[in-house]
């Protein structure tokens, strides 16, 4: 029987409307709290683990990101070194998505404002290749989801300008997929990702998060273009193992666990809870 890849997203910061009310007075990842979860993970048979970087770290190349929340990269990657020691491999997470409302990619302030541009994407991949120097992972995780901002053709091009990027550094691009959404606000990010779909190349992996309801005709629509689709669920154990079961039934790809709330000391009991309760089902343990 096929065994789905099991992988963790965890934030050393992150930017989405509700975590921005909180940015001014924002507590620093807790390297101590974040190597409880790896724990946590490497007990229920976790394989890979993703960190969402944004401005949580001071990089050399741009200190000029660095905010009162950003820690020592020496920090990171001691932590990095913490979660490989415990049988994880580990991987970045960067989000590019634009949109004045979400935030996504804030942490890039305030080269965001250069929008697409040959500029743009110049300093975006000096940011890149520092995290690649620092983690050297084999997949890339780029955000992409709610983005507003750009047009379908510019949404599409920026993926691609992604993927191509990454694929000379020898890195696979992962993104997530919005087509869970069926709201009505959020068919823009639905309908930009079917958009997408016939026009990025299929090697990138497709994240495609659902967090209420199972809809299995999507999985299985991604896995017949040739995508590796891996599945984010949400925080009901009994929707993990329905959605675990979908992907065994394909044949193909994986499960991504995240809580939105950052790695500190207050959430280190939520964090937990959710990796216990959770993550069994996902890993088949």
């Amino acid at each position: 029987m096929y065994q789905p890849k099991t992988g963790y997203l965890l934030h050393l910061t992150h930017y989405d409307p509700g975590w921005n009310k909180l940015k001014d007075v924002e507590t620093p990842f807790e390297p101590e709290v974040g190597r409880a979860v790896v724990d946590a993970l490497a007990a229920v048979g976790f394989n890979i683990l993703i960190l969402g970087c944004s401005d949580g770290l001071v990089y050399e190349s741009h200190p000029e990101l660095a905010r009162h929340y950003s820690i020592p990269k020496k920090e990171v990657m001691d932590f990095l070194e913490y979660a490989r020691s415990r049988g994880l491999e580990v991987a970045p997470k960067q989000n590019f998505s634009q949109s004045a409302h979400h935030r996504h990619n804030h942490w890039f302030r305030p080269h965001n404002e250069l929008f697409d541009s040959e500029e743009y994407w110049k300093l975006g991949f000096e940011v890149i290749d520092e995290l690649i120097e620092m983690f050297r992972p084999r997949i890339f995780h780029v955000g992409m989801d709610e983005d507003h901002d750009r047009s379908y053709t510019q949404y599409a091009a920026a993926i691609n300008t992604l993927h191509d990027g990454l694929a000379k550094r020898g890195l696979r691009t992962m993104i997530w997929n919005d087509t869970a959404w069926h709201g009505q606000r959020a068919q823009i990010h639905r309908e930009k990702s079917l958009y997408a779909e016939s026009r990025i190349p299929k090697d990138i992996i497709q994240v495609y998060w659902d967090y209420w309801e199972l809809h299995p005709e999507d999985l299985k629509r991604l896995v017949s273009q040739g995508f590796e689709t891996w599945i984010a669920p949400g925080a009901d154990p009994a929707a993990g193992a329905d959605w675990r079961r979908e992907v065994v039934g394909v044949g193909r790809g994986g499960l991504l666990l995240t809580h939105w709330t950052p790695c500190v000391a207050a959430n280190c009991d939520a964090l937990l809870k959710k990796i216990e309760t959770v993550g069994p089902v996902l890993t088949g343990k």
